[in-house]
């Protein structure tokens, strides 16, 4: 199997990385506000830190980027792309839905992604070509194809202001059947799971996002821009259903 020992590699770290995280909140948890007014905490710093040295250590040619400060060009032409944990707030008020993120880009794809939430001890895994899964079970986005019957989940409202289209949001969003907001990673591995069937993010960096769009995408959603693009580096994010994908870009991307 292509991409086998990146797999496992990843699965392994972002398990220990949860179990230092969970060390962490068990012995209470202080947030700082970093310059973009993000909270980080000393239990981000050091998953970032345990996962950054093992992959020096078992790929010592391959770069690195994370949201902590992880950066390395690397030799190999391939990058880790992490997320310490993803849902700071949410780990910071002993919600459960937060997750350790970690991607692998090669040649500018993403070809392996981790979703992992020590909380709940939930991993999902996803490898370019190969399916993305909840443990054994195998993820497959929805057929859901209108807003009507649609569960829709919308993170980051104080950034959708800023978009075109948010004048006639709250008309929009009374249309979908059920409207919710998890959280980034929770919105996005339920799209994947066929258990809503959009997720939009206004703001996000490539580690809010790597490794999501692998597993969605490997269930069969699909991902885009806000400009109607498709990149990791755009600054945001949607993931819907295949079936949704015309109502969604309808409304979001305007020229």
């Amino acid at each position: 199997m292509a991409y086998e020992r990146e797999l496992e590699f990843a699965l392994a770290i972002a398990r220990r990385a949860g179990e230092i995280a969970l060390e962490h909140q068990r012995g209470g948890v202080t947030a700082e506000t970093k310059s973009d007014l993000s909270p980080v905490t000393a239990a981000d710093r050091a998953s970032e830190r345990l996962i950054a040295e093992a992959i020096r250590a078992e790929f010592p040619e391959d770069g690195l980027l994370g949201e902590e400060g992880s950066d390395r060009q690397g030799q190999s032409g391939r990058r880790w792309i992490i997320d310490p944990i993803d849902g700071t707030r949410e780990f910071v008020r002993g919600n459960p839905a937060w997750s350790i993120l970690l991607a692998l880009e090669e040649a500018g794809d993403v070809k392996v992604g981790i979703a992992h939430f020590p909380a709940t001890d939930a991993t999902y895994r996803a490898v370019r070509g190969q399916g993305a899964f909840l443990g054994d079970t195998r993820l497959r986005a929805s057929g859901i194809r209108s807003a009507a019957q649609a569960v829709l989940c919308i993170n980051g409202f104080d950034q959708v202001r800023r978009f075109p289209f948010a004048a006639g949001l709250l008309e929009w969003l009374a249309e979908f059947w059920a409207v919710r907001s998890f959280g980034g990673c929770m919105d996005a591995v339920m799209v994947a799971s066929g258990k809503a069937d959009a997720w939009i993010e206004p703001k996000a960096e490539p580690w809010d996002i790597a490794a999501l769009r692998l597993i969605g995408e490997e269930a069969g959603a699909v991902f885009f821009n806000l400009d109607g693009g498709c990149s990791l580096y755009a600054g945001n994010a949607v993931l819907c259903a295949p079936a949704m994908e015309s109502e969604m870009r309808r409304f979001l991307v305007r020229g």
